[in-house]
């Protein structure tokens, strides 16, 4: 059973939608004996920092998934906002994240020199903020959750913040928007994705397929 969880931020229904299209077994939930004894969990998330980990301590969510994510080493996938609630702080709030991988969230920031901006004369214009579309990722390292997956495939983003990890090896891989920035994180059974893979059709549908499959 995949868990999604529950915790007011964002519409998880189209995830849970996608993970029953692939054929996983899947149910949103907060409930503590649900979350305990799920063999998965995806934390997603559309909204601010700080009321994402607002309502994960209101709903007494950080101690549990402590428990289960570090304690039993449960898998864990979070997406957009959930990828960023996985690190230690963000630019965007004062609160802290959940701290499992070592990486702060900061805001795109384009100086004069910046491919695409209107200052270094790119032919693209100026970038805008948020950083909203298709884009590729570039694969730096191995993972399971890359199965059948190469530089060609296609994910969608929507996000002014992005993860800047303290260390190369969380970085499974990365996007090109202005720079290279870390869009899949991982650490052991640790995984996030600031793109939204049940927006992103087939692209998507691989990775949680592979997700549910790990």
């Amino acid at each position: 059973m995949i868990v999604v969880i529950d915790y007011n931020m964002g519409n998880p229904g189209s995830i849970l939608n996608m993970l029953r299209k692939i054929g996983a077994e899947a149910k949103l939930s907060n409930d503590r004996n649900v979350i305990l004894g799920a063999g998965k969990l995806v934390l997603p998330g559309v909204g601010s920092f700080d009321t994402g980990m607002k309502n994960l301590a209101q709903l007494g969510l950080i101690p549990l998934l402590n428990e289960v994510v570090i304690g039993k080493r449960t898998p864990i996938l979070g997406i957009c906002l959930g990828m960023q609630l996985l690190g230690k702080s963000s630019g965007e709030g004062a609160l802290p994240g959940l701290g499992w991988i070592d990486f702060r969230n900061e805001r795109f920031t384009f100086g004069e020199n910046t491919p695409g901006s209107d200052t270094a004369g790119g032919h693209r214009g100026a970038l805008k903020i948020p950083h909203m579309g298709w884009n590729n990722i570039i694969i730096r390292r191995d993972s399971a959750l890359f199965a059948g997956l190469t530089e060609d495939s296609r994910f969608y983003f929507v996000h002014s913040y992005h993860a800047v990890c303290e260390k190369s090896e969380n970085v499974q891989a990365e996007t090109n928007y202005g720079y290279d920035f870390a869009s899949i994180v991982g650490q052991e059974n640790i995984y996030g994705v600031q793109f939204h893979p049940e927006k992103s059709h087939k692209f998507g549908m691989r990775l949680l397929k592979n997700f549910a499959e790990l």
